[in-house]
Formats: C-alpha cells, sequence, structure tokens
C-alpha cells in the first residue's frame, strides 16, 4: 500500500525536522540531512505510491530508481563524504527501472555511479529496511554485500533477489501466459512448481529468515529505532574507517628495486 516516507523519518529524526535536498527533483528518492539524539545523519529514504513529476513528466513508481533519482543520490552521498556526515539509508525499494526509455536515459551509467558513490564513501553506513528490499536497488542502498556498518530491520522487513510473484513470472510465465490463453489450467507439474517457489520466496523473505543467518544485525521494533540508531552511530564513528566494508584492499609490498 502507499504511505508517506517523510512521516516514518519524521517520527526518527529529532524535532520531526528533515532539511531535504533537491525536494523537487526526483521526488521518489528522499535526501535530506537531520539530527538523531543530536548526531549529524545524512538520510536516504525511498518514497512509496505514485509520485507526481514536474509539469510534462510522467508520473513514477514509488519504490523503483530511475537515472534522475540515482543522479540525485550520487550527488548527496558524494557530499556527505566530503562532509564527514554518516549515511542512513532506509530501505522501501523494489529496483531499478528497466526497458528501453529508462536505459535511453542512462539509467546504467546512473545507477553505476550511485553504487560507485555508495561503496567509495569513507562516512558510516547504517542500513534500515522497513517493509521491502530487492534487486540491484537493495544492493544500490548499502545492502549487505557492501558490508555497511550496520543493518536493521523492522519485522515487516522482506530481503532478497525479488519478490515470489515476480520469481514465479521469471521461471513459469510462459506456460502460465500459454495456459490462459487456451483458457485451461496449467499442468499439475507447473502447479506444483509455483506452489513450491511460492512458499520457498515467503520463507526466505521474512526478516527472521535473515536474522537467524546474520544477513541483518538485529530486528528492531519501530518505536525502538531513534534509540537504536543513535546507538548504531555512536558507535560506528568510534571506528576511525574508512568505512568502505569489505573492499578495503591489505596493502601491497613495495616494488622491487
Amino acid at each position: 500500500m502507499s504511505y508517506d516516507m517523510h512521516t516514518v523519518l519524521k517520527a526518527i529524526v529529532d524535532k520531526g525536522h528533515l532539511d531535504e535536498f533537491q525536494k523537487d527533483l526526483a521526488r521518489e528518492m528522499i535526501c535530506g540531512d537531520a539530527t538523531i539524539s543530536g548526531i549529524p545523519v545524512g538520510l536516504i529514504a525511498n518514497q512509496r505510491g505514485l509520485v507526481k513529476g514536474r509539469p510534462g513528466e510522467k508520473p513514477r513508481f514509488g519504490g523503483i530508481v530511475y537515472a534522475e533519482s540515482a543522479e540525485k543520490v550520487a550527488y548527496f552521498i558524494d557530499r556527505c563524504d566530503r562532509e564527514g556526515i554518516p549515511l542512513l539509508f532506509v530501505q522501501d525499494v523494489s529496483g531499478f527501472m528497466v526497458g528501453p526509455e529508462a536505459e535511453q536515459e542512462g539509467i546504467i551509467r546512473s545507477g553505476a555511479r550511485w553504487v560507485e558513490a555508495m561503496a567509495c564513501a569513507r562516512v558510516p553506513k547504517i542500513v534500515l529496511t522497513v517493509n521491502h528490499a530487492s534487486g540491484a536497488g537493495y544492493y544500490a542502498m548499502a545492502g549487505q554485500g557492501f558490508d555497511p556498518d550496520f543493518i536493521f530491520t523492522w519485522p515487516t522487513g522482506r530481503m532478497g533477489v525479488m519478490e515470489g510473484e515476480s520469481a514465479v513470472q521469471a521461471v513459469h510465465g510462459p506456460a502460465l501466459d500459454k495456459a490462459a490463453k487456451e483458457k485451461k489450467p496449467p499442468s499439475a507439474e507447473v502447479q506444483e512448481s509455483v506452489g513450491a517457489m511460492r512458499e520457498d520466496y515467503e520463507h526466505q523473505l521474512d526478516a527472521r529468515y535473515a536474522a537467524a543467518r546474520g544477513f541483518v544485525d538485529a530486528i528492531i521494533h519501530p518505536e525502538e529505532t531513534a534509540v537504536v540508531l543513535a546507538m548504531a552511530l555512536r558507535t560506528a564513528l568510534h571506528n576511525d574507517g574508512p568505512h568502505v566494508g569489505a573492499f578495503v584492499l591489505p596493502q601491497q609490498p613495495l616494488p622491487a628495486r
């Protein structure tokens, strides 16, 4: 269901105050400055629902990353990194926009620019999953593969490559479409495979599945969010860094002379 992510953010930050960055540009991505327990933080969050564009533009789907929003976030991350401001990623993301139009707009270049900025940022990175986190958008929002300082999730969090229905369509879409056109049920084998796939994805997308395997650091309740994030920020700031995750290369030997 649609909801306003601004309401969630205002419940987390001090006095509900968020100084939004380029608020009228790429409104499906929210970037802004705030404080949590007095600690400055750069917030990056996904807006949900159908987002109206500027005059003459098509509306955009919240939770989807477009080329313009990727450029906006990359610029914001670079600016926070230069000023030493920790980053908080609040995830409710379904992935990057795909298709010829998105590619012509430069989604591949812009997406790579975002991922590079995030991976190379030397400031602390903290992740909070409030609902959905899947696809390349999950990784761009400092997903587990980039080893952020902390990853938290609400009990409502769902983390995976894709949702069960998307996986079913990717694997069994042609067979299901054929059966629908012929106005008859799919074969028993297809129905069994579809049911098993849905059940498997529902099990593995659950926040408890991720927490039990160390994919997230903790499941937290919404009312605890501000306190837990403040603790995580204080802890991360005690680490001199750089906070570039698993991609820190060991010191190489000097060349022979």
